[in-house]
């Protein structure tokens, strides 16, 4: 029988993968400030500190450092801890445990051991929060080896990408963008997982693909909405994971469209964007572009606190059009 679908909050969908897992293996664990009674600093643990009691869900003092070094301990020794950090700005705190730690213990042991840990970023601007906690900071940990780094759109990926996370062996980075917790869609009920280093094709297209992450894939879709009513068929792929890459999708799409737009919330120097360019330059897809590949990213700024000025630092739904005609316009 197939599993009833419910619609609910990209919230509720994590809490609900972590609540399974958590029965499903005694070893899984919650760790991160505020998480417990409290629920979280977005409401995502909500009442599981009731439900498993504060051996299972644990706050853990107002230290990033020591919080990531006793969970990248933990799953070292055998647990599977789901770390959460309040903001992702915070993981400069832990770096150390992280990229040092986290990212090197399986190749410097000769793969004797791995790092089943899994830490939780929200991430990104839209909330008032300012530059200390709005950044988007997923390239940064997308340039380390050892580490994979994804990043759901939806509630039915961030439940599924969330239990792959679990299962997986090597230390899981998820960035969930802090506008997305409300949004709700379909998930069904039980277990289920959405593979790593598998990239989404949301939306097919002829004249254009759009390379997508996390929020930006929304904005994007709403863009083809607008687009196909003027006569331009965008494809638009969610990328759902930074590391590792799903090349071969977006290299098959550039193919068949012949021009290349990347869309994300990240700063655009160095940004995903960036990466996904060079690797489309370096492929067999680069002698199918028709036109120059277009970035849009973040401004060349921290995040400004003032509504409209923060909105206006990053991509949104009007700029993607307006690239999008100019690129296909040059063309057709």
């Amino acid at each position: 029988m197939d599993a009833m679908v419910r619609e609910l909050s990209y919230a509720q969908a994590i809490q609900e993968a972590m609540a399974i897992a958590m029965d499903m293996d005694e070893r899984v664990f919650l760790m991160g400030e505020d998480i417990g009674v409290y629920g979280g600093a977005f409401q995502v643990t909500g009442d599981l500190v009731e439900r498993y009691g504060t051996e299972r869900v644990i706050d853990t003092p107002i230290s990033e450092l020591g919080g990531a070094g006793v969970a990248v301990g933990a799953a070292v020794t055998g647990m599977r801890p789901i770390f959460e950090f309040q903001f992702s700005d915070f993981a400069t705190l832990a770096m150390e445990q992280i990229v040092n730690q986290a990212a090197k213990m399986r190749f410097m042991l000769g793969g004797e051991v791995s790092v089943p840990v899994v830490m939780r970023f929200p991430a990104g601007s839209g909330t008032g929060a300012a530059a200390q906690h709005s950044q988007s900071l997923e390239a940064w940990l997308g340039h380390v080896p050892g580490l994979k780094v994804i990043q759901p759109a939806t509630p039915y990926d961030a439940k599924g990408m969330l239990l792959a996370a679990v299962a997986d062996p090597d230390p899981v980075m998820i960035f969930e963008h802090k506008l997305l917790y409300k949004m709700k869609g379909p998930v069904p009920e039980g277990y289920y997982t959405v593979p790593i280093g598998k990239a989404d094709i949301r939306r097919e297209g002829r004249d254009l693909t759009i390379v997508a992450t996390s929020i930006m894939v929304h904005k994007a879709l709403d863009a083809a909405a607008t687009l196909e009513a003027e006569g331009i068929d965008v494809e638009v792929i969610d990328l759902r994971t930074i590391r590792p890459m799903d090349k071969q999708s977006v290299i098959d799409s550039v193919k068949k469209t012949s021009r290349l737009m990347c869309v994300h919330e990240a700063v655009k120097t160095l940004g995903i964007g960036a990466e996904v360019s060079a690797m489309i330059a370096e492929s067999e897809a680069f002698d199918y572009l028709d036109a120059p590949i277009v970035r849009l990213g973040g401004a060349e700024t921290p995040i400004p606190y003032n509504p409209e000025l923060e909105k206006a630092t990053v991509p949104q739904v009007p700029d993607i059009i307006s690239a999008a005609r100019d690129l296909v316009k040059g063309v057709r």
